[in-house]
């Protein structure tokens, strides 16, 4: 039987007019580039490294 891997789902609640390229980069890549678009992504260091990124733009909601 296959382990169940570990999802984040995250929100977009801020826009993002007025910020730098790169996190605007960052929302494009997390699969967020309107307000309120909702993902579940995989929970791998790399993605939470684009969420830490985008910190102030987003809503993370853990996974059980």
């Amino acid at each position: 039987m296959a382990k169940a891997k570990k999802t984040v789902t995250v929100t977009q609640t801020g826009s993002p007019i007025r910020r730098p390229k790169d996190q605007r980069a960052t929302l494009v890549g997390l699969g967020l580039n309107k307000m309120h678009r909702t993902r579940v992504l995989e929970d791998t260091p790399s993605v939470r490294g684009m969420i830490d990124k985008v910190r102030h733009l987003v809503r993370v909601e853990e996974a059980d």
